[in-house]
């Protein structure tokens, strides 16, 4: 795709994108108790090019609901890839405003044991201890499998909820080369998009997501 028309279509999602800023600035408890269809099919524009996926409900369902709500309503147009690992993962979530951030920080997801792995193009939801999954998401650039055991803070692997099925080769060219320092989460989750800027203007970025297809 070229740049003009990743500007153009960045333009159409931005509109979009305006009249859904409000049901995530103020979640009310239906969005949050939404349920996702079954399988979805997620269409992310990014700055390196379209990434395709498909989301399975079965393979981690309170997560799969929540990574719909945020698809659905571009919770991530604008955030930054502010975790590029070669040969690992790629990494996003922060939506760019601290205090949407925030709000959704503290809306952190039970526990769920791992049905799928963590294979390349598995994409899984971040954690770091018990109920601590929120709006953080990776994408692996390799067969990860031991992200499906691995214990942290007692809490056992990474569950994936669906899997890259066009453009699997465009998270492995997000910028890299920020690694002394590297973008600290901390600082994301006070200051945004404006310390990004400031400190890593070189950070690829999504455009926009939208759902394109659903099966129930």
């Amino acid at each position: 795709m070229t740049r003009r028309l990743i500007l153009v279509a960045a333009a159409a999602l931005t509109v979009a994108a305006c009249a859904r800023g409000s049901a995530l600035d103020a979640p009310s408890p239906a969005l949050l108790a939404t349920q996702a269809p079954d399988s979805f099919q997620v269409e992310m524009l990014t700055s390196e090019g379209i990434i395709e996926m498909v989301l399975h409900r079965a393979w981690s369902p309170l997560a799969v609901d929540r990574a719909y709500v945020l698809f659905l309503h571009d919770y991530y147009a604008g955030a930054r890839i502010y975790r590029q690992v070669a040969g690992f993962v790629s990494q996003w979530g922060f939506s760019g405003d601290p205090v949407r951030d925030s709000t959704w920080r503290n809306q952190r997801l039970d526990d769920e044991p791992v049905v799928s792995s963590n294979v390349r193009g598995a994409v899984s939801f971040a954690r770091s201890g018990p109920r601590s999954r929120s709006f953080t998401l990776f994408v692996n650039l390799a067969d990860n499998v031991r992200l499906d055991t691995v214990e942290v803070a007692g809490i056992r692997g990474y569950p994936p909820i669906g899997r890259i099925t066009a453009g699997e080769d465009v998270p492995a060219g997000f910028y890299g080369a920020y690694t002394e320092p590297s973008p600290q989460q901390d600082s994301i989750a006070a200051f945004g998009n404006d310390y990004l800027r400031r400190h890593f203007p070189q950070l690829d970025s999504i455009v926009g997501t939208r759902v394109v297809r659903e099966w129930r």
